[in-house]
């Protein structure tokens, strides 16, 4: 007869050996952004609970699209778990191209989930990706720059209000800048700030016969309002500024306005990495008295490629990756300040989280982006910083190519206009939209 120590000691190696026996190693491609570099370093936890194991491929953003999209069209298996956004996932899931989430375990809580992210990453009513986490867009502001300067900044400012207040804020011989704003070339880079802008100015990407619109007036007055701001009161090399290099030159106490991804206020707000942590305010999106702020609506998700051999290993890395329980692993060891933000409704009821300082701006700018209606006029496409078409992301990369080098001073607004307005009908006519 075998000893309890015996018995518990059999029980113990037969667990591990059948954890062994099915433990994999998953492939994960994501972007280097600060929330998915801290994932990684706790990744440690998800091994000690199920026995898989992750190898990680951290990429810029836009080599991650461009990495992601060509392996995942062409069924090139590289990655069990890609990072993918509300953009390319219901196109995807409605091409057979994404495993559906549709049966994740009851504790995960599905219908947790906002309502704007589940929304966003659903075909037909079924989840294709998992919000790791949502943002929308605001400006994060220096509260000291913005008092030396003699202004208040409303919770809903114009157009006209911020940039009169970063011509104020800037001192060039100092290296503060008034605003900095993305002009690295991308469909998720400058066109996502870019096409979110316009929508407040009036522009839209196309007419309800989709016809291109760059001839109008509504977007020649948004990129020279830009490019004359940017020149004004922007940094130096602003045409190769995308997320990261905003948020890197706003630490360093460079800029007195930074209207980008709500997720960023945990960054700039964190001591550790922010010499202005103590000194930053937070506002809406600014409008123009059209109706329509130029914020926009973004998770960055966790979905699984059709085809992986590995579908239940993968599916329990998003259960981990994307539940409750990780967010209070996060608050644990980081505080609440620093927990991914944007995804669930039940973190938003958290009184603990309500103290966090940008719980609630944020939470009104994801509320406020409206997906269905972004433009002032009609338009036949949805999407708040992009038209959600398989050709909007090649199309808009050459458009955003044309900005950035106008912003550049390689060529005039007027220019950059023209060949936008004819390679995007080009485009659309060869793809059978005309």
């Amino acid at each position: 007869m075998l000893s309890k120590k015996t018995l518990g000691l059999t029980t113990a190696i037969a667990i591990v050996a059948a954890t062994g026996a099915h433990a994999e190693s998953l492939t994960i491609a994501t972007v280097n952004n600060g929330d998915m570099i801290r994932m990684q370093g706790l990744t440690e936890d998800f091994t000690k609970k199920t026995g898989h194991t992750v190898e990680w491929v951290t990429l810029e953003e836009n080599v991650l699209r461009q990495r992601v999209t060509t392996d995942i069209s062409t069924k090139g298996g590289q990655f069990d778990i890609t990072t993918i956004g509300m953009y390319e996932t219901p196109i995807w899931g409605k091409n057979g191209w994404l495993v559906a989430l549709d049966d994740m375990s009851a504790e995960y809580d599905v219908d947790d989930i906002l309502p704007a992210m589940r929304g966003g990453l659903s075909v037909d009513g079924t989840l294709y990706a998992a919000p790791f986490y949502g943002e929308s867009s605001m400006i994060m502001y220096r509260t000291d720059l913005m008092e030396k300067a003699g202004l208040e900044m409303p919770d809903a400012p114009t157009w006209e209000f911020v940039a009169d207040a970063a011509r104020k804020m800037t001192d060039k011989d100092g290296e503060v800048y008034g605003i900095c704003l993305r002009g690295k070339a991308g469909w998720g880079e400058n066109m996502a700030f870019l096409t979110a802008t316009a929508n407040a100015f009036g522009a839209r990407w196309f007419d309800d016969n989709w016809n291109a619109q760059f001839d109008t007036d509504a977007w020649k007055n948004t990129l020279n309002f830009y490019i004359d701001l940017m020149n004004d009161a922007g940094p130096p090399g602003a045409a190769n500024n995308g997320f990261n290099e905003n948020l890197a030159l706003f630490q360093q106490g460079k800029c007195g306005m930074w209207i980008d991804a709500t997720v960023a206020a945990s960054f700039v707000t964190n001591p550790t990495d922010s010499t202005v942590a103590d000194k930053v305010g937070f506002a809406l999106a600014p409008d123009t008295g059209l109706g329509k702020r130029g914020n926009w609506l973004w998770a960055w998700a966790l979905a699984i490629p059709a085809g992986t051999q590995k579908e239940a290993a993968a599916k329990e890395f998003i259960e981990w990756a994307t539940s409750k329980e990780y967010i209070e692993l996060v608050a644990e060891k980081e505080g609440w300040a620093n927990v991914p933000p944007g995804s669930r409704t039940s973190l938003y009821e958290n009184p603990e989280y309500q103290k966090v300082p940008f719980a609630k701006m944020t939470l009104e700018s994801i509320n406020s982006a409206d997906p269905t209606n972004p433009t002032v006029d009609p338009v036949p496409y949805v999407g708040v910083q992009f038209a959600a078409i398989p050709e909007f992301a090649g199309i808009a990369t050459q458009v955003g190519q044309e900005f950035s080098a106008a912003l550049a001073g390689q060529q005039t607004a007027e220019e950059a206009l023209a060949k936008a307005q004819a390679l995007t009908n080009d485009e659309m006519e060869a793809a059978g939209y005309k």
